[in-house]
């Protein structure tokens, strides 16, 4: 029988200390949520390897450290509103919502949306909300939002996401420029995100987000 809470003891202690990432509310709830329980079952070996988990169709759950390191930037506090887009099976959201006072999380596929509400709940994270919608129209309804995650790369941000950050808020996005992956903080002030590079890293661009191709004659 597989020990996971002892892969979890090891993901924390290689993969998200050693990427510097040792604020207490982000080690205890990476070292509490069940990475397992949010992958899909064929994939429950694989959950605590030190990279994305392929969920198909440019879907991942993106790697540990690379949420820890931007939840270390964000500084999530305990009374904050989180958005978390793309959240797939609920990990991220998990994870967030032992740290923040309460995170709504979008889905898009009917199925994954259905799946992680049933076990957001099995996992006692009654403070997140799952809103079946598109990633990219985010949930504007419970908003504005302290902070805002998305769980994969962007080419392109929609206006409509920024717009649904508070002032004074803070938005985490991986930005694919060339071959490189980039996550950059962004802070709302004045109703204006200024960007700040946090860190390198990689994951497939989300469907929605790819840059419109410019036609040329």
């Amino acid at each position: 029988m597989t020990d996971y809470a002892a892969r979890r003891v090891i993901m924390v202690d290689t993969q998200v200390r050693t990427a510097d990432v040792t604020k207490f509310p982000i080690i205890d709830a990476m070292m509490n949520v069940p990475r397992e329980t949010f992958v899909p079952r064929a994939l429950r070996e694989a959950a605590y390897i030190d990279e994305n988990i392929d969920l198909g169709e440019g879907r991942v759950v993106l790697a540990p450290r690379t949420l820890a390191k931007m939840l270390d930037a964000l500084d999530v506090q305990a009374d904050e509103m989180a958005l978390d887009i793309g959240s797939a099976l609920g990990y991220s959201a998990a994870v967030i919502a032992r740290i923040g006072e309460a995170v709504v999380a979008v889905e898009e596929d009917p199925e994954m949306a259905s799946e992680s509400q049933a076990l957001l709940a099995e996992a006692g994270a009654d403070n997140v909300i799952v809103q079946e919608a598109p990633l990219t129209e985010g949930a504007p309804a419970h908003g504005p939002y302290d902070v805002i995650t998305i769980q994969g790369a962007v080419e392109q941000l929609p206006d409509g996401l920024l717009g649904q950050l508070r002032d004074g808020g803070r938005i985490a996005c991986l930005f694919t420029e060339g071959t490189l992956g980039v996550v950059r903080i962004g802070y709302k002030i004045d109703g204006h995100v200024n960007w700040r590079f946090g860190f390198h890293a990689g994951a497939p661009v989300l469907p929605g987000f790819e840059r419109e191709k410019a036609f040329s004659l």
